[in-house]
C-alpha cells in the first residue's frame, strides 16, 4: 500500500478503477448469440490464463451459483448487471481479488483494479497493464475521434471510470450530504451509494466517480477524481475533528455503545450492522479505540446477505442471516478492545 492510501485509509475505503472495452467487428453482446458469447469468452480470457504472476482463475457465471454471483456484487468485484443477466457471460479473477475482468457485461471487456485507500494511480496503472496483455491478443474497436467504442456512448473517449469509496459519517450526520453530491457534480463527477447507481449509503459510504470519459486522457481524469475526493476527505476529516470536541459525550458514547453491541448482539439486522460498523469505523479513525481499519473493512464485506450465504453454504432466512452475521461480528471481535 502506498504511503497516500495508508493516510487517506481512514476515510478512503478503497478505490477501482475500470477500462470499458471491446472488440473489433464483433457484434456488443447485447446482440451476440450464445456461440458467439462463448467463443469471446474463451479468446479474452484466454490471455489473461496463460499469463504467469497473477493467478487468474475463469468463473462462469452462466453456469455457476446465483450465491456465489451475488456475494461476488457485495464484495464490488462484479456489477449486479453481469450477476443478475441472462446472457453468457463471465469474469476473471486474480489471486488476490484485486483484478476483476467481466467478460460480457455490457462491454466485452471490463477490466477492474481494485487497492485500499486512495490509489488511484497505482490502480490505473494496474488496469492499463491488464489492457495491454488483452490489447496483445484481439484488436480493439477504437475510432480516431471517438477513441474506445463502448456499448454506452457515455463512456466513449477513455472508456475510463475511476471511483473512490468515501466514508463520510460527519457529513451525513450534519446533514451536509446532499449538498456535497451536488458541488461534485457541478465538477463533473457523481455520488452514489454503496453498490453505484440507484443505491443507498447504508454506512455513510459513498462511491464518488466521473462522469466524464470523452475529451480527457486517462491522467487527467484520475488527477480530477483524485482532487475532489481529496477536497470532499479534508471537509469529512475537518468536521469529525469539530464534532469530537464540541458533541464529546454524544460522539463517545455512539462509538462505545457501537462497539458493545456488536461484540454483544445475538441478532443483527444488516441496516443495524451497517450503522454500528460505520460508527465503531468512525471511532477507530479517530484514535479512540484500537482497531486495525483492515479488520473493519473485512466485517463491512463479510456481514452483506450473499456473503453470509455463501459462507453457511445453504440458503438462509432473513432471521438466520440476522444470527449469523451476530456470530460472525463477535467471533471478529472477541478478545479485542
Amino acid at each position: 500500500m502506498s504511503t497516500e492510501a495508508q493516510y487517506h485509509h481512514d476515510i478512503a475505503l478503497s478505490t477501482r478503477v475500470r477500462l470499458a472495452r471491446n472488440v473489433e467487428n464483433l457484434f456488443f453482446p447485447n446482440r451476440m448469440s450464445r456461440e458467439m458469447a462463448e467463443e469471446a469468452i474463451i479468446s479474452l480470457s484466454a490471455p489473461l490464463l496463460r499469463a504467469a504472476g497473477d493467478g487468474f482463475t475463469l468463473m462462469r457465471l452462466d453456469q455457476g451459483n446465483h450465491l456465489e454471483a451475488r456475494a461476488l456484487v457485495e464484495r464490488h468485484l462484479i456489477s449486479p448487471e453481469l450477476a443478475n443477466s441472462q446472457r453468457t457471460r463471465g469474469v476473471v479473477l486474480s489471486v488476490d481479488e484485486r483484478l476483476s475482468i467481466m467478460l460480457c457485461e455490457e462491454d466485452h471487456l471490463r477490466i477492474q483494479s481494485f487497492g485500499s485507500g486512495l490509489c488511484l494511480e497505482n490502480c490505473l496503472r494496474e488496469a492499463l497493464r491488464i489492457d495491454d496483455l488483452i490489447g496483445g491478443a484481439v484488436a480493439y474497436a477504437f475510432d480516431e475521434h471517438l477513441g474506445f467504442l463502448t456499448a454506452c456512448p457515455t463512456n466513449l473517449g477513455t472508456g475510463l471510470r475511476a471511483s473512490v469509496m468515501l466514508h463520510l459519517p460527519a457529513l451525513t450526520e450534519a446533514g451536509l450530504m446532499r449538498d456535497i453530491v451536488a458541488a461534485v457534480g457541478k465538477m463533473g463527477l457523481a455520488a452514489r451509494g454503496l453498490y453505484g447507481e440507484g443505491s443507498e449509503a447504508y454506512g455513510a459510504l459513498y462511491q464518488m466517480s466521473n462522469q466524464i470519459t470523452l475529451g480527457q486522457n486517462e491522467e487527467e481524469i484520475i488527477g480530477h477524481v483524485s482532487n475532489v475526493a481529496l477536497r470532499v476527505v479534508d471537509r469529512e476529516r475537518t468536521l469529525r475533528a469539530r464534532i469530537k470536541k464540541s458533541q464529546t459525550y454524544e460522539y463517545e458514547d455512539r462509538v462505545w455503545r457501537a462497539m458493545g453491541i456488536l461484540k454483544h448482539a445475538r441478532r443483527l439486522p444488516g441496516e443495524e450492522g451497517m450503522r454500528l460498523l460505520s460508527d465503531l469505523r468512525w471511532g477507530v479513525s479517530m484514535g479512540d479505540l484500537d482497531l486495525p481499519l483492515s479488520l473493519l473493512d473485512e466485517l463491512l464485506e463479510g456481514i452483506q446477505p450473499g456473503v453470509l450465504t455463501l459462507g453457511a453454504m445453504r440458503p438462509l432466512r432473513a432471521a438466520e442471516r440476522d444470527i449469523a452475521r451476530a456470530n460472525y461480528v463477535r467471533e471478529r471481535l472477541q478478545g479485542l478492545h
